[in-house]
């Protein structure tokens, strides 16, 4: 080997040493991002002083490094979802009516979350109205997630009605991490073990069509000693 060829090989090695020693510093160069220390920080890595003022992500790394992994772990791949919507009711007579609901209100950082809703036909025929809380199993980011649910449900369907407990199990498919879409299953029932004992199970689908604005669909089949009833609507969902 030519001593100029050496010399190349040891110049990249000092400058690989010199570049992973930077990096590994580089949140002891800034414990805490003062006005006063920001303008030699950004001589030290060559960024402008205004571009370190408006960038907290920026101050936060050269603060601490973050777990990224970690973050993107427990950030939920699914959002508070805001739902109006067109309800039908094919065994009463295909009456029309509204469905309202709140989805997925996060508790804190938890696997927590409370949802509420409102259905009600235009003829009278058919309401249903309650809240439950979900505590997710696995951790918020995954794609596949699983929750008990337990809450409190009303329904009525002409003649009949009953209310109580609400107990059951849903299964959350998210496709995206912005909660441009998901899919959701859940098998629950009301006064499980009763006399008037009603099984719901629902499916709902959601698809992003604008960046906080989603349509969804969803179906529902309830049974009950009374009866048997179901339900179709498509809704419109506002993320926050």
């Amino acid at each position: 080997m030519n001593a100029v060829n050496y010399l190349k090989i040891l110049n990249l090695i000092l400058g690989w040493q010199i570049a992973l020693a930077g990096i590994v510093n580089l949140p002891a160069m800034a414990q805490e991002i003062s006005p006063t220390k920001i303008e030699p920080i950004s001589e030290q890595l060559d960024i402008p002083a205004e571009v370190i003022e408006d960038s907290p992500v920026l101050q936060r790394w050269l603060k601490e490094v973050p777990d990224v992994l970690e973050d993107i772990r427990h950030d939920p791949s699914f959002r508070r979802r805001l739902r109006l919507g067109y309800t039908s009711f094919p065994t009463n007579d295909e009456a029309g009516g509204i469905n309202i609901g709140i989805e997925d209100i996060f508790i804190n950082r938890t696997g927590l979350t409370i949802s509420a809703d409102y259905q009600s036909s235009f003829n009278g025929d058919r309401n249903a109205v309650g809240g439950d809380l979900h505590y997710f199993l696995l951790p918020l980011g995954n794609y596949i997630n699983i929750a008990p649910l337990v809450g409190y449900r009303y329904i009525q369907s002409n003649d009949f009605n009953t209310d109580g407990v609400h107990l059951g199990i849903r299964l959350m498919l998210a496709f995206s991490r912005s909660g441009a879409g998901d899919i959701s299953l859940s098998q629950s029932f009301i006064s499980p073990g009763g006399n008037e004992e009603v099984g719901i199970t629902s499916l709902s689908v959601g698809y992003g069509i604008a960046s906080k604005i989603r349509l969804s669909g969803d179906l529902e089949w309830q049974n009950s000693l009374e009866n048997k009833d179901n339900r179709a609507g498509i809704n419109l969902e506002l993320l926050f």
